[in-house]
């Protein structure tokens, strides 16, 4: 399967489609009050950079890079956002392909870590593995997330 990883100006309907169906999935499966993800509102934050996976004309997967750092700051930290993969591509590699778009993005960018909010319990053990597969580990709450026992936090050191 070839895959194209590109900016995403979220306008397309199936872009919407997925981000909607990410949020969906995450009310299922987690209380609103411990839910994270970011609406399609929130991901256009000048702060989010935001991309879509493409095989042929088909949407595979999305993925977005929060700067957690202060408008003019330095940029240092980095949050990942709203990864999800469409049901047809499951299994096959997308997250992953978007994941190291993402920490390489963030490398370029001159971050020097990244950091994630995911869910604790059974319907996220697949994102903790493929998080921890490439190098994250777990930590605990950061940036303005609280203390919550049905959320994994995981960080990665980019330097």
């Amino acid at each position: 399967m070839t895959l194209e990883i590109r900016a995403d100006d979220l306008s397309g309907e199936p872009t919407r489609e997925l981000v909607a169906r990410h949020l969906r999935g995450m009310f299922e499966l987690t209380p609103a009050e411990s839910v994270y993800a970011l609406d399609v509102d929130r991901l256009r934050d000048p702060a989010v950079s935001f991309w879509s996976a493409w095989s042929d004309d088909q949407l595979a997967g999305i993925g977005a890079l929060k700067t957690l750092d202060a408008p003019g700051a330095p940029v240092q930290r980095g949050e990942i956002k709203s990864m999800r993969v469409a049901d047809a591509f499951l299994g096959r590699g997308v997250g992953r392909a978007m994941l190291r778009h993402i920490v390489a993005t963030a490398r370029e960018r001159g971050m020097t870590s990244l950091w994630l909010e995911t869910g604790s319990d059974e319907g996220f053990t697949a994102a903790q593995r493929l998080y921890a597969s490439e190098g994250f580990s777990e930590c605990g709450p950061f940036a303005d997330y609280p203390e919550n026992p049905l959320s994994t936090y995981m960080t990665l050191r980019l330097t």
